[in-house]
């Protein structure tokens, strides 16, 4: 049998007990938060908004260690440079090398680059570009996390795949959007975060 809360203006939640012999904790939080069964949280989180118009790098920070898997989302992002743009996860700090991967642009023809230093995101990357799009995050196992992404450009016909693997040395916790040269700067659209 199972408990069914009635709020005063109609909705309702019911809980129902698992039909096998075993038991589950939920964890309703305190005010506003995330409800979680044994300690995995069942809602997805989003970030706020972070305006991609100046800087190095973009940081999202205190993740969860129960987060599976990461959107990370671009809207109009841009450098003042041709450096290409990649993700770097990290355990304390970003994890700057260990990556396996390669990312390629359509246009034409094909142009393909590998990294080591980061998620592969954009390549063929220049000031003008002006980039739109999904990289999804997910956890293999233990620590090993597996990205693919596509993005477009929006100043020009161009379509972005890109797929990469990294072994971190510790429980995620953050994600950081630089270049590879880790000096160009951001100079126009938003980039932020949903975890789950």
């Amino acid at each position: 049998m199972g408990v069914k809360l009635v709020s005063s203006s109609g909705g309702s939640v019911e809980i129902n007990p698992p039909t096998t012999a075993s038991n589950f904790t939920a964890t309703m939080p305190a005010g506003t938060g995330v409800v979680s069964v044994n300690g995995v949280s069942s809602n997805i989180v989003s970030g706020t908004a972070v305006a991609s118009t100046s800087g190095t790098s973009i940081d999202f920070t205190g993740i969860p260690s129960w987060v599976k898997r990461i959107t990370v989302m671009f809207q109009g992002v841009s450098t003042n440079g041709s450096s290409n743009v990649l993700i770097q996860l990290g355990s304390g700090s970003p994890t700057t090398s260990g990556y396996l991967g390669a990312t390629s642009v359509l246009t034409t023809g094909v142009a393909s680059a590998n990294y080591t230093t980061g998620l592969a995101v954009v390549t063929s990357n220049a000031a003008s570009s002006v980039a739109h799009g999904i990289c999804t995050i997910a956890l293999v196992t233990g620590n090993n996390w597996a990205m693919s992404g596509t993005l477009s450009f929006s100043n020009g016909a161009g379509t972005v795949v890109s797929a990469s693997t990294i072994a971190l040395g510790g429980t995620l916790d953050r994600v950081r959007i630089t270049t590879v040269n880790g000096t160009d700067t951001f100079d126009a659209g938003s980039i932020n975060i949903l975890y789950e």
